[in-house]
């Protein structure tokens, strides 16, 4: 909305040129060339409405009227509430042409409104319900006007959905009409579950809208990365396919359905198209996030694509390293669907090997956290992997890599490699190439991670660090030697400074919990210290006083 000004007669003329604008007159068809700036303003003589033009669009605009305009003249806010103008949704239209760009922009809008009714009308603030309900018909008759305009034809099925949304909206609009006079409150609350329930099925079609028009969209697009053989035509399509995964699961999984996966593995298998190599597979890292993407991937052969990537040397960095991405993904064990992976075990040993010298290789922070964190995951996904990277001197790489700030420098990365030492310390081989590699005092050092700039990631990040630093040692520490040597380093310090002072483990229970069964593991009577002398009241007790 423009700013506010003292003046309402500028008011007035500012008001007037919108609405002039929003309907499409051509100033230069009006007498003399009249320009925008000279309409005269409310209260002076109109001599223009003898014009015959003008008299004919005054009668006109009773029939035609453009629904932006009538959302532009019935939202403006004339309430006080210090809420009006907080609600109000204004967003300039999409480019013209974009299809895609105008259903998202629009369904945020309508998403967005639907939400805040919802909440007025929990408040029973009728009078909101009923100009916001308005708003949203105008917003929703714009997005069906917009779109059947760009699109490339309209099915039966989007025409049933259309008028069943347009009708809820005009009853929405007209039963919260009605609210505004009723005064009973008993026949108002019986008239809040109708709108209630107005409201909900309206969401319900719009919902169904939206879906099928973002479906037919990305069909168009799959088709076109399935019938081009112009990288310049696949590039700009399969970003605008990325585009979409970043919308949000609904998309990735409507993507997946419609073929996305298998188009995008197309592209990775042919040489024409190397250098979309590393965004068709972020493309494919980002889809894999839902469970039908995992499961086109494997109808494909996938991971057969990608240990062939990861393998093969002749691919850049950057295509390696988005490999990795797409294997991270399709292994991380918060997905319960990405475990009965069969395929991938066929290819583990391949894979696992190329990621650990990609760990080796890497040239930047980012390369080396993709590959770390596959190999974080794929620890997870099945126990001979901690077996193929202990053959693989994988501690040796690990830890190197934890002096080089190039390729660690970050919480993050330093998460994926505790969590590799983690579930490879339950290995009895494990504790002499950690011992041999200085790795306890690496370890020990993770206790002490800090978060630089504060952000709620990174904090949970580094209280994911001292956790299961403080299990690795526990795990290493059923080997005499190490436990000889955390004793030497003064591990047992850290490990009670920890349980003793929430601020040193960011006031976490799961820190504190890992350090006091830590350091039971970590001492032994034998060794000359034991957690006898301090007591497990000395360790717990001031943390439950605080």
């Amino acid at each position: 909305m423009p700013e506010q000004l003292s003046d309402s007669r500028k008011k007035g003329h500012d008001h007037c040129r919108q609405a002039l604008l929003q309907i499409g007159i051509n100033m230069m068809a009006l007498p003399g060339g009249c320009h925008l700036d000279s309409i005269p303003l409310p209260g002076q003589r109109l001599h223009l409405m003898q014009v015959d033009s003008v008299q004919r669009w005054m009668e006109d605009l009773k029939l035609m009227t453009e629904c932006e305009c009538m959302c532009v003249l019935q939202a403006k806010p004339i309430s006080l509430e210090e809420d009006a103008q907080s609600d109000l949704i204004l967003a300039g239209g999409p480019g013209p042409g974009d299809p895609l760009q105008l259903l998202l922009k629009r369904g945020w809008v309508i998403s967005t409104e639907l939400r805040r009714i919802g909440q007025k009308l929990a408040q029973d603030r009728w009078a909101r319900v009923h100009s916001m309900s308005v708003r949203l018909t105008c917003h929703a008759r714009s997005m069906v006007s917009e779109y059947s305009a760009v699109s490339r034809s309209s099915s039966q099925e989007m025409g049933q959905i259309e008028k069943l949304l347009m009708e809820k909206c005009s009853e929405l609009s007209a039963v919260t009409e009605r609210c505004l006079q009723v005064e009973n409150e008993h026949v108002l609350k019986s008239m809040k579950a109708c709108v209630s329930e107005t409201l909900s099925t309206l969401g319900q079609h719009f919902g169904q809208l939206l879906e099928l028009a973002l479906t037919r969209e990305v069909q168009a697009l799959v088709r076109k990365i399935n019938a081009s053989d112009n990288i310049y035509t696949t590039e700009s399509t399969t970003g605008n396919l990325f585009s979409l995964t970043q919308e949000g699961a609904p998309l990735c999984r409507i993507i997946a359905k419609e073929g996305g996966v298998v188009a995008l593995f197309k592209v990775c298998r042919q040489d024409s198209f190397r250098c979309l190599y590393p965004q068709a597979l972020r493309t494919l890292a980002s889809i894999c996030c839902v469970e039908e993407g995992v499961h086109q991937l494997e109808k494909v052969d996938g991971v057969l694509c990608l240990a062939d990537i990861l393998t093969d040397d002749s691919h850049s960095e950057a295509t390696r390293a988005e490999a990795a991405a797409v294997v991270a993904q399709v292994t991380s064990p918060h997905l319960p669907f990405t475990q009965h992976l069969g395929s991938f075990l066929e290819s583990m040993e391949e894979i696992v090997t190329a990621l650990v010298k990609l760990c080796q290789e890497a040239s930047s922070g980012e390369v080396f956290l993709l590959a770390s964190a596959a190999l974080a995951n794929i620890t997870f996904f099945d126990t001979m992997a901690c077996e193929m990277l202990l053959q693989l001197n994988a501690i040796r790489v690990l830890l190197e890599a934890c002096s080089d700030k190039q390729r660690v420098d970050t919480p993050y990365t330093r998460d994926q490699i505790v969590t590799i030492l983690a579930n490879m310390s339950v290995l009895e081989q494990c504790a002499s190439d950690i011992i041999q590699e200085n790795g306890v005092q690496l370890i020990m050092g993770m206790l002490s991670e800090k978060p630089r700039s504060g952000t709620p990631a990174e904090v949970a990040a580094c209280e994911r660090v001292q956790q299961k630093a403080a299990v690795t040692l526990a795990r290493l520490s059923r080997d005499p030697a190490v436990a000889r040597e955390a004793v030497r380093l003064s591990c047992m310090s850290r490990l009670i400074e920890l349980c003793r002072s929430p601020s040193e483990r960011n006031s976490s229970d799961a820190v504190l919990v890992a350090c006091l069964v830590s350091s039971q593991y970590s001492s032994a009577p034998s060794l000359g210290f034991g957690i006898a002398d301090q007591g497990p009241g000395e360790l717990v007790m001031p943390w439950w006083l605080k």
